[in-house]
């Protein structure tokens, strides 16, 4: 994953492209391996960990698309991909949400092993949805997996 996050910073250093992440599931697993590359700072404009519901509203995620689709959706994550892309002012927003085979007693929908990653690129005002099953019993692990299909949706975005 190294390379790819490597070759990610630099596609957006040569473009003058930004980036933010607002991400759930993932605890900010998405920034960290963007913070981990020489430069990232020219591209990284902000990065939020919301976990919980009361933050993605409190960044500005309509709690009407949570009340209908859940938290755990890909329009919770279309949401959260734009919002903090506005809030940052960045060319791209990654919105992460799901559940990484584990139950939620405070949000008892959907599957216990599916998450929801958007990418919003502002400039196109296109969005790019993926839903990424949690297959691994660690969570470390489904961590991993899914920055992983984030860093390759990214590579395909960013040309």
């Amino acid at each position: 994953m190294e390379e790819k996050v490597n070759d990610l910073v630099k596609r957006l250093i040569k473009l003058n492209e930004t980036v933010a992440t607002m991400e759930s599931c993932t605890g900010g697993g998405v920034c960290n391996q963007i913070t981990n590359v020489l430069g990232a700072s020219e591209i990284l404009k902000f990065s939020a960990v919301t976990y919980s519901n009361e933050y993605k509203i409190k960044m500005g995620v309509d709690s009407n698309i949570i009340d209908k689709y859940t938290v755990y959706s890909k329009e919770t994550a279309v949401e959260m991909s734009h919002k903090i892309s506005d809030f940052a002012n960045s060319d791209f927003g990654i919105g992460v949400t799901g559940k990484l085979n584990r139950s939620d007693s405070s949000n008892p929908y959907g599957s216990d092993n599916m998450v929801f990653v958007n990418v919003y690129d502002r400039k196109k005002n296109l969005d790019y949805t993926i839903s990424i099953e949690a297959i691994y019993e660690e969570r470390c692990e489904n961590k991993l997996l899914v920055i992983d299909k984030i860093m390759d949706l990214m590579l395909e975005i960013v040309k």
